[in-house]
């Protein structure tokens, strides 16, 4: 039976909206050693995990040889085990919500629990950067994506731009999102009022950051950590 987010995700994946990024998005194929003669999604990527999840996890955007070559969110850019799908990964699987701490292909058996992956932009952009244009187009897409998924009591947001669009989206839903806009900062948790989820910001598990050492294991582990808490209050 086709549910609501089959339908969703058969509408995004067809999205050409930006042309910019559609572009993009099918350059990548054949210009890394690692995944030559592989052929690459390279289409707008959907939401992945539990359809039941009282977690939404929101990243920027697909990697251009991760997600936007194996079709899955988080997955694919970690095959030396130091990417951002795999450090990822091992965080969500010590907090309970993965089966398992890789994430390298679609078929790989990766099972989310209470838990549902996504992102602010759907296509790989070009210097991991949406324009504000590409980004307002897209949000539409991850707005539909939550209001999709009934059980929502957290929103755990990767990076500055996934912290600052989730808290836009839910202030158009009628959410009591605080003025001034709340300052991005790892770990911070803004109420947004009843009948909405909290949102809890969290450093994004780019190499940028994991290798520097902004970002640990415990960290990240800690954010998920609290959002398992809240989420079963």
């Amino acid at each position: 039976m086709t549910t609501p987010l089959d339908r969703h995700r058969a509408a995004l994946v067809r999205c050409a909206r930006c042309p910019r990024l559609v572009a993009h998005r099918a350059s990548a194929e054949g210009t890394k050693r690692a995944f030559a003669g592989e052929t690459y999604w390279a289409r707008p990527v959907p939401g992945f995990g539990d359809p039941r999840a009282r977690v939404v996890l929101v990243g920027l955007a697909p990697a251009p040889h991760g997600s936007n070559r194996t079709g899955r969110m988080f997955t694919g850019d970690g095959v030396d085990g130091m990417g951002s799908s795999d450090f990822l990964m091992r965080a969500l699987h010590a907090t309970g919500f993965a089966n398992q701490t890789t994430s390298r292909a679609a078929d790989d058996g990766l099972r989310l629990v209470d838990l549902w992956m996504t992102a602010a932009v759907r296509c790989a952009p070009p210097d991991n950067k949406p324009t504000p244009g590409e980004i307002a187009a897209c949000s539409d897409w991850l707005a539909r994506e939550i209001e999709l998924l009934p059980r929502v009591r957290v929103v755990v947001a990767l990076g500055k731009l996934a912290f600052d669009r989730v808290l836009a989206l839910l202030a158009a839903r009628g959410a009591n999102v605080p003025r001034p806009r709340p300052r991005f900062a790892h770990g911070a948790g803004v109420d947004v009022g009843a009948g909405h989820p909290l949102v809890v910001a969290s450093y994004h598990p780019s190499r940028q950051n994991t290798q520097t050492g902004k970002l640990s294991p415990a960290m990240l582990a800690d954010v998920f950590r609290r959002a398992r808490e809240i989420a079963v209050e």
